[in-house]
């Protein structure tokens, strides 16, 4: 059992020693994206809760 446990444990850090890491810029750069975007998503369903409650208001 800790003989499996180990030699999973060696081919998980094979495989990780194989991926291709992004540099630090692309990462930042990608975060800031994705931040960006959940910003402008984020303003946008504000905007149209606002505007739906105002109308359900005036309905009510």
């Amino acid at each position: 059992m800790i003989t499996k446990a180990l030699e999973f444990l060696t081919e998980v850090k094979a495989e990780v020693n194989k991926v291709t890491w992004p540099s630090r810029r692309e990462a930042l750069g990608g975060t800031a994206v994705v931040v960006v975007v959940v910003l402008l998503m984020a303003t946008f369903l504000g905007i149209i809760d606002a505007i739906l409650s105002k109308i359900v208001q005036s309905i009510i």
